[in-house]
C-alpha cells in the first residue's frame, strides 16, 4: 500500500510485477559474489559451495517469516513496521535507522569501488571524482519516478543474471568434458589437501562472511509496497530465493573449485575470471570488470531507493523529520532522496580523506548492523504469527512453515552467528562497531522519546478509535 506523507502526496504504485521479479532475482547479485567469493573458496577450501548452500538456507528462512509478515500487510516500512508493532517504538526507531545505515554506507562503499574500476580503465580521473559522478548519476535515476528505479533496476539486474547464466553455462560445459579441448576432471576437488583442508569448523565459520554477500534479497518486500499487488510479488519472490541461491551462488562457486584448484585462488581477485581464464575465454578480466561495474551501480540504485523509503516511512512515523515524508506530484520523496546522497557524498569524501580510520569503521559496522535487522525479524515474527493467529488469522496467507519451532532455530542461529563473531578476532572488531551504533540509536531515541510521546499523546483519539487488534500488541 501507498503510505500518505503528508496527507496530500503519497508513493506512488510504479512498479511493475516485471521490475519487482527482476529486483528479486538480480538483487543479491554483487561484488560479493563476483569477487568476495574468493575469500571463502581460500578459507573453506573446495566446499565452499556447502558454507554458501548453509548460509542460503538461513536467508531463506529469515526471508520466509518477513515473508509472512509483508504478504499479510505490505508497507514500505516493511520489518520496521513489523518490529515496531510487535515490540513497540523504540523497536521500530532502531530497526529503522539501523537499516538505513547500513544502505547510506554500502551506497558510498558501492560509489567508491565503482570509482575503482573505472579508474582502472581512465587512470586520469581521480577515484572519488568518477565515484561522485556515479552517485550524481543513480541520484537523477531515483529523482525521475519510482518506475524509472524499476526500469533501471530491471536492465541491471537482467545483465547480472544473463552473466551468471552464462557463466554457468560455459563452466558446466567445461566440467562435463564438452567444451573444445576439455575433459571431465574432478581432481581438483581433493587433489590439494583433500576436501576440508582447514576442517569442518571452516564450512560453518565462513557463513559470518558469506550472509553479508547475500543482501538485497530483503530489499524487494520494501519495494511491493509500490505495486499494484504487492502480496502477490512478495509471495513469488520469497519463493524464488531458493533458485536465486542454489543458481547463482551454489552452482557457481562448485564450477569453479572443479575447474581451478581451490589454493589458487587469491582473497580479493575474482575466482570467476580465474575459472574463465582456465577455460579459455579471452578477455576475461575485463569483461568480468564491465558486469562488476553494473552490479555496482545495480546496488548504487537499489541503496539509495531503499535508504529514501526507509526515511518516507519515519518520517510519517515521528522518526525523522516529518519533511522526509513529503513527496512531488509523481510520488518521489525528492528531499529524503536528497539527504540520502549527501550521506553517500559525504563517505566518498572520507574514503578519499580517511580510508584507513573513520571510513573504515563505518563499512566496519554495517555488518553486525544487518545481522541485528534480521534478529529483529526474526523475533517480531515469532510475536505477530501468534497474535494475528489468534485475532486475524485470515490475513495469513503466506506462512512460515513449522512455526515455532523452525523460526526459533533461526533465531538462534542468528544468535549464534553474532556470538561467533564476538569470539573470533578478526570479526570482534565488526560486531563491537556495530553495537555501538545500535547503543548510539537507543540512546538518541531516549533523548526524543519524549517529543514523540506528546506527538503520539495529541493523536491517541484517533489512533485508538481506529486500530486494529494486531496493532494494539504494542500497547
Amino acid at each position: 500500500m501507498g503510505i500518505a506523507g503528508d496527507g496530500s502526496h503519497q508513493l506512488k504504485k510504479g512498479l511493475k510485477q516485471r521490475h519487482l521479479t527482476m529486483l528479486s532475482l538480480g538483487g543479491v547479485i554483487g561484488a560479493g559474489l563476483f569477487v568476495g567469493s574468493s575469500a571463502t573458496i581460500h578459507d573453506a577450501g573446495p566446499l565452499a559451495f556447502i558454507t554458501y548452500a548453509i548460509t542460503g538456507l538461513i536467508v531463506l528462512l529469515v526471508m520466509r517469516m518477513l515473508g509472512e509478515m509483508a504478504a499479510a500487510r505490505p508497507s514500505t516500512g516493511s520489518f520496521t513496521d513489523y518490529a515496531r508493532i510487535a515490540w513497540g517504538p523504540w523497536a521500530g526507531f532502531s530497526t529503522g535507522w539501523l537499516y538505513w545505515y547500513f544502505w547510506v554506507i554500502v551506497v558510498g562503499f558501492e560509489a567508491v569501488a565503482g570509482g575503482q574500476i573505472i579508474h582502472d580503465w581512465i587512470p586520469a580521473v581521480p577515484v572519488w571524482a568518477i565515484a561522485l559522478g556515479l552517485m550524481i548519476i543513480m541520484t537523477f535515476v531515483n529523482l525521475l519516478s519510482v518506475g524509472a528505479f524499476g526500469e533501471a533496476e530491471y536492465w541491471f539486474a537482467s545483465i547480472k543474471v544473463v552473466a551468471i547464466v552464462a557463466f554457468i553455462a560455459v563452466s558446466a560445459l567445461f566440467v562435463l568434458g564438452l567444451w573444445p579441448g576439455a575433459s571431465m576432471d574432478f581432481s581438483n576437488l581433493t587433489s590439494h589437501g583433500g576436501l576440508l583442508p582447514h576442517g569442518l569448523a571452516t564450512l560453518f565459520v565462513g557463513v559470518v562472511v558469506v550472509i553479508f554477500s547475500m543482501t538485497g534479497v530483503e530489499v524487494v518486500t520494501v519495494a511491493a509496497a509500490e505495486s499494484a499487488e504487492p502480496a502477490r510479488a512478495i509471495r513469488k519472490a520469497v519463493n524464488s530465493v531458493v533458485f536465486r541461491i542454489l543458481l547463482f551462488f551454489v552452482i557457481s562457486t562448485f564450477l569453479i573449485v572443479v575447474i581451478v584448484p581451490w589454493d589458487s585462488v587469491v582473497p580479493g581477485e575474482s575466482p570467476f575470471v580465474a575459472a574463465l581464464n582456465r577455460i579459455g575465454i579471452p578477455g576475461a578480466g575485463n569483461l568480468l570488470n564491465l558486469v562488476i561495474l553494473v552490479a555496482v551501480l545495480s546496488v548504487l540504485n537499489s541503496g539509495l531507493y531503499t535508504s529514501s523509503r526507509l526515511l518516507f516511512v519515519m518520517g510519517d512515523r515521528g522518526d525523522a523529520p516529518s519533511w522526509m515524508s513529503a513527496t512531488n506530484k509523481r510520488g518521489v520523496p525528492v528531499k529524503g532522496i536528497l539527504a540520502c546522497t549527501v550521506v553517500g557524498y559525504g563517505c566518498v569524501v572520507l574514503a578519499a580523506v580517511w580510508p584507513d580510520t573513520v571510513f573504515l569503521f563505518l563499512i566496519n559496522a554495517s555488518g553486525a548492523v544487518f545481522l541485528v535487522v534480521y534478529f529483529m525479524i526474526c523475533v517480531s515474527e515469532l510475536r505477530l504469527r501468534r497474535v494475528w493467529e489468534r485475532e486475524n488469522p485470515g490475513i495469513l496467507q503466506f506462512r512460515m512453515w513449522l512455526y515455532p519451532v523452525l523460526p526459533i532455530l533461526v533465531t538462534a542461529t542468528i544468535v549464534a552467528v553474532l556470538v561467533s563473531m564476538g569470539i573470533r578476532p578478526e570479526h570482534r572488531v565488526e560486531l563491537l562497531q556495530g553495537l555501538a551504533v545500535w547503543a548510539a540509536l537507543t540512546v538518541i531515541y531516549l533523548f526524543t522519546r519524549r517529543r514523540r510521546q506528546h506527538v503520539k499523546s495529541a493523536a491517541t483519539p484517533t489512533a485508538v478509535a481506529g486500530s486494529t487488534d494486531s496493532e494494539r500488541v504494542t500497547r
